[in-house]
């Protein structure tokens, strides 16, 4: 241990081990629980819930790779946030964050899809979407897996192991908070909050000790069907999103609105690029004359509650999701 590391007191240099290669750090994110929770205690820190593709970031042996939540390589994607993770001084970390684009001062999760699928360095540099890349967490430094120090600590240590200039920025946090905190965040424009117990440990699951507290509902939900448009509208109705429960894709209502003519045509390709002949919903059967799609594509549903019988209550479609893996899409349920 050498450098920033030198300077933690004895105790917690005990925490601190060799560290495995930074792609395998980065393998299996810790992941937050969505959360009803609105009083906190001392000892939880709170950061801004940011509309954007989780991305781990690996510097070692001279290279910079940008990994998606599912491993995914996107240095293509984002050759921006590789040049400055590339000019820093420090040479060996892995860190944690996201990639988000802004619009009028909010985190846009929409016009970021425009940049999530170009990979041609042409197509990128002819992209007129900036992206900024936020970092909360440090996995790995200078060689030494930092993941069992406290999360207070870990959050110190990043913001003296890196330079942060567009378009990095240090996800800063708040030391206290609640229900003004989160009504304050919701009247921003911003979709919440994270609240996270500044002692914890960084873990390769979804934990308590990071919660999710959202200003509206919203999560992802896999297509496994669409209907035929109506009238003057152009590719189609309505997208039929659904769930997995217990290996089962279970369905969860209709959407047909949060479209635009052009976005209507980009999705009725991916569409039809994957009809298949029978529904992958289990059990019900939402329309009888519903086109069939492979269960493989993942799309962000805002919506105001879920009824009784397990459907969404006016879902709006933001987007489509590519760091996801269909399977992992399960009904989020707030912890208490």
């Amino acid at each position: 241990m050498t450098g920033l590391l030198d300077t933690l007191p004895p105790e917690l240099h005990e925490r601190v081990r060799a560290a495995p290669p930074g792609a395998e750090l980065a393998a299996t994110p810790m992941l937050a629980t969505l959360s009803d929770r609105r009083d906190f205690p001392d000892g939880w820190l709170f950061e801004r819930k940011l509309d954007g593709i989780r991305v781990l970031a690996v510097r070692e042996r001279g290279e910079v790779t940008l990994l998606s939540r599912s491993g995914r390589r996107l240095n293509a994607t984002y050759p921006e946030i590789v040049d400055a993770l590339a000019a820093q001084d420090c040479a060996d970390f892995t860190v944690d964050g996201e990639i988000v684009a802004y619009f009028k001062g909010r985190t846009d999760f929409a016009l970021l899809q425009q940049r999530m699928g170009l990979t041609r360095a042409a197509d990128v540099a002819a992209s007129k979407v900036a992206v900024t890349y936020y970092v909360f967490d440090l996995l790995r430094l200078d060689g030494a897996d930092v993941r069992r120090l406290a999360l207070r600590v870990r959050k110190s240590l990043l913001r003296r192991a890196l330079t942060f200039a567009a378009p990095l920025r240090f996800c800063a946090h708040r030391n206290e908070g609640g229900p003004e905190l989160l009504a304050d965040a919701c009247r921003r424009g911003w979709e919440g909050l994270i609240a996270k117990r500044a002692g914890s440990t960084y873990q390769r699951r979804r934990s308590d000790d990071w919660l999710k507290l959202k200003c509206s509902r919203a999560q992802e939900f896999v297509v496994g069907g669409f209907t035929e448009p109506a009238g003057s509208r152009t590719g189609l109705g309505a997208l039929l999103i659904g769930h997995y429960e217990d290996g089962k894709l279970r369905y969860a209502g209709k959407v047909g609105t949060g479209f635009d003519h052009r976005t209507l045509r980009a999705l009725r390709q991916e569409l039809d690029a994957r009809e298949v002949r029978t529904s992958p919903f289990e059990g019900r059967r939402p329309e009888r004359t519903a086109h069939w799609v492979r269960p493989e594509l993942v799309a962000e549903i805002a919506f105001t509650e879920w009824t009784r019988d397990g459907l969404l209550r006016h879902p709006r479609y933001q987007g489509l999701r590519d760091d996801k893996d269909p399977r992992e899409v399960v009904r989020e349920r707030p912890e208490p």
